[in-house]
């Protein structure tokens, strides 16, 4: 047999909340611990109740879900939250998940999908909504590419073009050649960036370059 889970749902429709709890508890391993209206009650009572599982509308008076969430996922140990919401909102979604959210699901889902998802979340996995997962992706690489690109921002433009030639294994004449550049000027854009960057040789720098992506940034200055 699963292990029984304890819910808390919160939502200020009294029909959404009913038809959730209502296709919860025909899970004969669910039960709805505890109903609130608004975020201080999803709070206090999630306080109360020590549910395994919240699932908390993004939008209710007062106090928002992601708010309750914070606090939710603060104070009460080991309860994991799920926000429900009508929107497919990019800035609600990655609100969510800063403010701690295991789970993240559209209402539009089906409700074999949130018992699903509930199952996952419960037992200590994350679930975010299909219809979001390419925007949490694409928000990664964006994080990613910032990070990757900072490693750069001491060099100007020309010793970014003389590091992405090292990376390829190019010669300084060989450089120079491609750049227009004296093989001596070249020499000295290599060593100001084995300077700026801290790096020990060539190879060093082509193995930095690399494992920063260098080759995909659009760098400017």
């Amino acid at each position: 047999m699963p292990k029984m889970v304890n819910i808390l749902i919160a939502d200020d429709h009294a029909l959404v909340s009913r038809g959730l709890k209502m296709l919860l508890e025909a899970q004969t391993h669910f039960k709805v611990v505890a109903e609130a209206n608004t975020g201080q009650e999803a709070i206090d009572m999630a306080q109360a109740t020590h549910p395994d599982v919240a699932i908390l509308d993004v939008r209710m008076p007062g106090i928002s879900g992601i708010e309750a969430c914070r606090q939710i996922v603060t104070t009460v140990e080991g309860c994991k939250v799920i926000m429900l919401t009508a929107y497919a909102e990019d800035e609600l979604l990655f609100a969510a998940i800063e403010a701690g959210a295991a789970g993240y699901v559209l209402k539009l889902m089906g409700g074999a999908e949130l018992v699903h998802a509930i199952e996952h979340i419960s037992t200590g996995e994350g679930m975010i909504d299909p219809a979001m997962t390419m925007t949490v992706f694409k928000e990664m690489r964006k994080i990613a590419e910032v990070q990757h690109a900072a490693e750069f921002v001491t060099l100007t433009s020309q010793e970014v073009a003389v590091l992405r030639l090292v990376m390829t294994g190019m010669s300084n004449q060989q450089i120079g050649v491609d750049l227009y550049l004296a093989e001596g000027t070249v020499r000295n854009y290599v060593s100001s960036v084995l300077i700026k960057l801290d790096l020990p040789n060539r190879a060093g720098a082509a193995a930095f370059a690399t494992k920063h992506h260098l080759a995909d940034l659009a760098l400017t200055h």
